[in-house]
């Protein structure tokens, strides 16, 4: 049988499924529905939920970011089901990466595969990062005087981050279900915050501040021709805020609110009975984070008018709280901010592991990074390789800068997975779905190109780093994967990958 030298050689879903078989390389069925849901809800209820909402509202859409998020939602939404459909169909670790695999063919997995390295390895860099932050923030908050950067030989190091990444580096390192009952604990206390928050906020709203609903567009001097949108670059339209295009731009800034949706597909290979949990999970989780976007953005623009947030540093809804007199509010978000992002980080520490797991499982990463423990059940060195890379990142550098990649990189996902629906349909009628997208292929398409208008509204600059990313992609895959890949030889074991 000779060598398939194809870039586009596609993996069958039985290959897929043959492979969850190997002792070597197993991870455990220990996850139910409701886990499912809280890690959806514990990875998007995070700063995101206490302060995007509220730059998003200062600087590009004013009242009119509730729309912002509506379309950031239904946008989400659409793309979500498309995961649950894939994920119910091949319940494989690796989520958008094996779902491309066995829809579009291995370079197109590749790509989305190091995309995916992209959202996850800078949203843990950055959320661990902004953990930091806080945690200096909380300390100030309550008079406590702990210094938050040591110096060490020469280099200051933020400890903060590193220390919270090796704690959930242990945890995950241990067992994923001991991480999500851990999880669990902190997303119950950060989400009653949210809605304490939520309902103290509603007694200070005045409606005036919902006036203009939508803010006239006007010139936006001090942003360069990078910094704005890149379909306006591409026409030479000069920056704005606000107006319908700032609402748009809005809908692209917060949908990083969103991000890590995706992760719970990640964790397919590790639910019981995958066909009904993950749909119910991932769907479940969405459509309690979007409730809670939406009341919580109500009551940042109901508090203050959104000029009045445009002229503070870093809006936020601290920010709203203090300039109506409601100080105290300052610490209980702190706690808040606090809880949710120890988390998120959890959840995209886990996420970044099995996406670089499915990789090395498959050959197009060294094949060496998915053996699991038999004792945890868990890729226990390559969890500790990864929480290393991500705590010198956000330990060393200011890795916050790059925020808008990770919603390029989620993004970018979005759009494989939605189109991979119909493609799959075609070429595998045959397959068990749990879950099914209605309305195929229109529906799928639809999500597909709203989430490339989406990405059209993300800055040049981002759009820039984003193809030096591909291209570092695309050179490590004809320099490595394409030749180490486990489907390169048709005559290969699908467990061991070793040659018949």
């Amino acid at each position: 049988m000779s060598v398939n030298t194809s870039i586009f050689r596609r993996k069958s879903v039985e290959d897929s499924l043959e492979e969850t078989l190997d002792p070597e390389r197993a991870l455990r069925r220990t996850l139910t529905t409701w886990d499912l849901i809280v890690l959806g809800v514990a990875v998007a209820v995070g700063a995101g939920i206490f302060s995007v909402g509220a730059t998003a509202a200062a600087n590009y859409a004013g009242p009119a970011v509730i729309v912002s998020f509506l379309i950031a939602s239904v946008v989400c939404g659409l793309a979500i089901m498309c995961y649950a459909e894939f994920a119910s169909t091949l319940p494989v670790a690796g989520s958008a990466y094996t779902f491309s695999y066995a829809s579009m063919g291995e370079f197109v997995a590749w790509i989305i595969g190091w995309d995916l390295i992209l959202e996850m390895l800078l949203g843990s860099a950055v959320i661990a990062k902004f953990w930091g932050v806080y945690l200096s923030d909380a300390f100030g908050l309550f008079g406590i005087d702990v210094p938050t950067t040591l110096t060490l030989g020469g280099v200051d190091v933020e400890w903060g981050p590193v220390v919270i990444v090796a704690i959930f580096t242990t945890l995950l390192a241990l067992g994923t279900k001991l991480s999500t009952r851990v999880n669990s604990v902190f997303t119950i206390i950060k989400v009653a915050i949210t809605l304490f928050v939520i309902v103290v906020g509603f007694f200070y709203i005045n409606t005036a501040n919902f006036s203009p609903f939508v803010p006239p567009s006007q010139p936006a001097p001090e942003r360069t021709s990078l910094e704005q949108p890149v379909f306006a670059f591409l026409f030479g339209l000069e920056p704005t805020a606000y107006g319908v295009i700032g609402v748009l731009s809005g809908a692209a800034l917060v949908f990083f609110a969103f991000i890590g949706f995706d992760v719970v597909a990640t964790t397919a290979e590790e639910t019981k009975n995958p066909q009904r949990t993950v749909p119910r999970g991932i769907l479940g989780g969405l459509a309690i984070v979007t409730v809670l976007y939406i009341l919580v953005t109500i009551v940042v623009t109901g508090m203050v008018s959104y000029t009045e947030l445009a002229e503070a540093d870093t809006p936020s809804l601290t920010t709203a709280f203090v300039l109506v007199g409601a100080d105290w509010a300052g610490r209980v978000i702190s706690v808040g901010i606090l809880v949710g992002l120890t988390s998120v980080l959890m959840v995209l520490l886990l996420g970044l592991t099995r996406i670089v797991f499915a990789m090395s499982r498959d050959g197009l990463l060294p094949r060496g990074a998915s053996r699991t423990s038999h004792k945890y059940g868990t890729p226990v060195r390559l969890q500790i390789g990864v929480g290393i890379v991500v705590a010198l990142i956000a330990g060393l550098s200011e890795v916050e800068l790059l925020e808008e990649m990770i919603n390029i990189g989620t993004l970018s996902a979005f759009v494989l997975v939605s189109f991979g629906i119909p493609i799959l349909r075609r070429t595998r009628p045959d397959l068990k779905r749990g879950f099914k997208v209605p309305w195929s292929p229109a529906l799928p398409i639809a999500a597909g190109v709203a989430c490339l208008w989406l990405m059209a509204n993300l800055t040049t600059l981002t759009w820039l780093r984003f193809l030096a990313w591909l291209a570092a992609g695309v050179v490590i895959y004809f320099v490595y994967s394409y030749r180490h890949s486990v489907a390169a030889n048709p005559g290969h074991d699908a467990r061991t990958g070793a040659k018949l």
